[in-house]
């Protein structure tokens, strides 16, 4: 990949929006650690954003905690005394343990602590979608709207559709929403698509391996798109107009000659006369006119075409804050319920891991490349639930870990012993650095490939 082929700016947003987000959730999980351990008497000797081997980029101690910012963007963490954790401090742990420390407190007080950051996620996502249904609604591209039909790529007519067609219901559950056929397709494994074809339905046939094919190749986006007409919207300063002139408004029918209806067609055909002059011909109100245009080296003649959420039509439901309150919580389930889903695909091989898994550029890489605050505060809520859900996986290093173990003692009134926990805690950071590691290394794969 060329660095000068790649949108510096557009970068640049989706590092800032990855950022920001990070900082939120990870600041609130931490928080949700540092409040019940300081309610509860513990000492709190670090609350750091981002980890910080060797140096932090910036810190500041106030009273007896030293607060700070570290330079490795993966997490960040708060130091309890008495509590062996990601620090792998052993020191006090060979001293008397002190009343102000973590192993001092019962164990109904070290569980809240534990789980505490895992509680303040999972509100902060509710909180979150409770927002974003008051503030912007509930926007839908209905599939009734699609009047024509939907554009398929080679993945789709594999499995028999073929553009034009209108993907109506899967499995005989009718589609409202167009916007969630491809995410239900995979979650909800689909067996049969229903389909209107030339005004007549019919089944199509899904195979098994569609699933795994899909994750791999089109990573939920692309599989069908709907069809819609070249209507231009407005022209941006690097068009090149050398005979004539666009106007918003004029509707695209033909390129040096080549007839198309719809904009995948146009595109398709405006990549071949890349840094050439083309001839474009439109309907503009009863007229047919002919304009003379550069496509630049990018592919790109500089204008901006409608888009068709406008020329389709969504709908949006707008609700007052009470109404929000209930369709919050239906979100947050909602979302907890597709990403367990999909953590059961891998496991299950229906769904490959090294499609599926991704480090923080992955995740970067979802936030759009222009600030949007309601995808911003969408993708948050996301991101929280998901944080909520990995840090109460039972496994050494996580919270789930300690509170695994914390419960055990409750039941058996045994504790572990600081040894014990000392080589989980290892055993665990191990198991997660390897598997950050993984994701990285695939990362790396997929922008060098």
């Amino acid at each position: 990949m060329s660095l000068l082929a790649i949108d510096w700016l557009s970068v640049g947003v989706k590092m800032g929006q990855f950022i920001l987000s990070f900082s939120i959730l990870v600041v609130l999980h931490e928080l949700g650690h540092y409040i019940p351990a300081k309610l509860f008497k513990c000492r709190v000797e670090k609350f750091y954003l981002f980890f910080n081997p060797w140096f932090s980029l910036w810190k500041k101690q106030k009273g007896e905690t030293e607060y700070g910012l570290g330079w490795i963007p993966f997490g960040g963490y708060v130091k309890i005394a008495g509590m062996i954790d990601e620090s792998m401090d052993k020191d006090q742990l060979n001293l008397p343990a002190q009343p102000w420390e973590f192993r001092s407190k019962p164990a109904w007080q070290r569980l809240i602590i534990m789980i505490g950051g895992v509680v303040v996620n999972v509100i902060l996502a509710i909180v979150i979608f409770i927002g974003i249904t008051w503030v912007w609604g509930e926007e839908q591209l209905p599939v009734k709207n699609l009047k024509y039909g939907v554009y398929t790529d080679s993945l789709a007519k594999s499995i028999g559709l073929k553009d034009g067609d209108n993907v109506v219901g899967i499995d005989g559950k009718v589609i409202e929403n167009f916007g969630m056929l491809e995410s239900d397709m995979v979650l909800k494994e689909a067996k049969k698509l229903q389909v209107i074809r030339d005004g007549q339905q019919m089944d199509i046939t899904v195979p098994e391996e569609f699933t795994k094919n899909l994750v791999t190749l089109k990573k939920f986006s692309g599989l069908v798109v709907p069809r819609y007409p070249v209507i231009v919207d407005s022209i941006g300063k690097t068009a090149t107009i050398t005979n004539g002139e666009l106007r918003k408004g004029d509707t695209l029918i033909a390129m040096n000659g080549k007839p198309f209806k719809y904009y995948q067609e146009f595109d398709a055909i405006k990549k071949t006369y890349t840094d050439s002059l083309v001839t474009l011909t439109m309907i503009r109100g009863t007229d047919t006119v002919n304009v003379k245009a550069l496509v630049n080296n990018k592919g790109s003649i500089g204008f901006f075409a409608l888009s068709p959420l406008v020329i389709l039509g969504t709908v949006t439901t707008e609700y007052s804050f009470l109404q929000s309150i209930p369709i919050g919580f239906t979100h947050c389930w909602e979302t907890l319920d597709k990403y367990i889903t999909g953590i059961k695909q891998i496991f299950t091989g229906k769904v490959n891991a090294s499609d599926s898994l991704g480090s923080v550029i992955s995740i970067g890489n979802t936030f759009p490349g222009v600030w949007d605050w309601e995808r911003f505060w969408t993708l948050t809520g996301i991101f929280s639930i998901v944080l909520a859900f990995m840090n109460i996986l039972p496994i050494p290093a996580l919270d789930g870990g300690h509170a695994l173990f914390t419960i055990y003692e409750m039941v058996t009134g045994r504790k572990p012993g600081d040894k014990f926990m000392e080589y989980a805690q290892m055993a665990g950071m191990i198991l997660l650095m390897a598997l950050m590691a993984y994701a990285l290394g695939l990362d790396f794969w997929r922008l060098l490939k």
